[in-house]
């Protein structure tokens, strides 16, 4: 079973910058499209990016222009560059592929507050 290791998150103030890292054990991280979920308090968890094989790339129109998914397939690592961060984008992040078939993390925490 693949394991999913989440980290970066953490404390920012609006208008501030965080980059997420998930680290995936196991080879089989290259043949799987990946994505960037969140979920806040009271909320569904909602994709918020995703990277095919190649190099198209999805956004929920809430975070497009402001986040920036990347993968290193030597690293079996996803990436998710989070800038002009606001209130509304605080929840815990979680990678997982795109649709989800792995066992989620345990995530990281993302909050945006002054």
């Amino acid at each position: 079973q693949v394991q999913l290791v989440e980290s970066g998150g953490g404390l920012v103030q609006p208008g501030g910058s965080l980059r997420l890292s998930c680290a995936a054990s196991g080879s089989i991280f290259s043949i799987y499209a990946m994505g960037w979920y969140r979920q806040a308090p009271g909320k569904q968890r909602e994709l918020v990016a995703a990277r095919t094989l190649g190099s198209s790339t999805n956004y929920a129109d809430s975070v497009k222009g402001r986040f920036t998914i990347s993968r290193d397939n030597s690293k079996n690592t996803v990436y998710l560059q989070m800038n002009s961060l606001k209130p509304e984008d605080t929840a815990v992040y979680y990678c997982n592929t795109d649709p989800p078939y792995w066992v989620w993390g345990q995530g990281t925490q993302v909050t945006v507050s002054s």
